[in-house]
């Protein structure tokens, strides 16, 4: 019987370390259209980013602010190319199947460490105040509305940050570049916990994009962990006080 240290041990290395056949090459005119697409759409995001987070909690321009972001992100990655959704190791291994249950199982373990993690970082108010302003979203706008816009920025993150901006770096330099770029957007939150789970979120879902050749895997597991997070969190927050 094989024990549970291994069986995590084999999912780690199904979901992020053992690349399933690459399929799809980009052709050298699609490629520098790519490029150029994404490094314009970088900057038009990363200069909208500050003004949505600067918006007070309860405001009700948040909402249109943070679905115009995603716009951005989302029209500049279907702008780029063709994004493919990828596929991923099955349990037996002997076929290929679309990396659904292994990215859910990939976002909830995730969660679950952060969850953990919040109960100690709590303790500490330098930390713990500024992820109480961002949680006052929630707490004082409409909890399915950011919700609604925690999923779609889930999904569009990917699309462009996993989809087309690595699609368009060389490949062995995609996982590093892409994980670091999406930790920078963040900064600008002032949240350093927020940066920290970018940085985690960000290559746990490069790895991904690299062992599934797509979107949809690093789509999931980042839609799991950020709508746990804001739906968990702020209970978890609440047994520390």
């Amino acid at each position: 019987m094989t024990s549970p240290v291994a069986e995590l041990r084999a999912f780690l290395r199904a979901a992020l370390v053992s690349p399933v056949p690459r399929r799809h090459e980009d052709a050298p005119a699609v490629q520098r259209r790519r490029r150029l697409v994404v490094a314009a759409t970088f900057v038009v995001g990363v200069a909208a980013l500050p003004a949505t987070l600067r918006i007070a909690p309860g405001d009700a321009r948040f909402y249109p602010a943070a679905a115009g972001l995603a716009a951005v992100w989302a029209v500049g990655a279907l702008a780029s190319g063709p994004l493919h959704l990828g596929s991923g190791h099955t349990r037996r291994g002997a076929r290929l199947s679309r990396p659904v249950v292994q990215s859910l199982a990939l976002g909830v373990l995730t969660l679950v460490v952060f969850l953990v993690g919040a109960l100690a970082v709590a303790r500490v108010p330098l930390l713990r105040e500024p992820v109480d302003d961002l949680l006052d979203h929630a707490r004082f706008g409409s909890l399915p509305a950011v919700l609604g816009v925690t999923v779609l920025n889930g999904v569009v993150e990917e699309l462009y940050f996993r989809g087309a901006l690595y699609a368009a770096l060389p490949r062995t330099r995609a996982v590093g570049v892409t994980a670091v770029l999406y930790t920078l957007t963040t900064v600008a939150s002032g949240v350093p916990l927020l940066v920290l789970a970018a940085a985690v979120v960000g290559l746990l879902t490069a790895l991904q994009r690299r062992v599934t050749g797509g979107v949809l895997g690093p789509m999931i597991t980042h839609v799991t962990w950020s709508s746990g997070m804001l739906l968990l969190l702020p209970p978890v927050l609440q047994l520390t006080r």
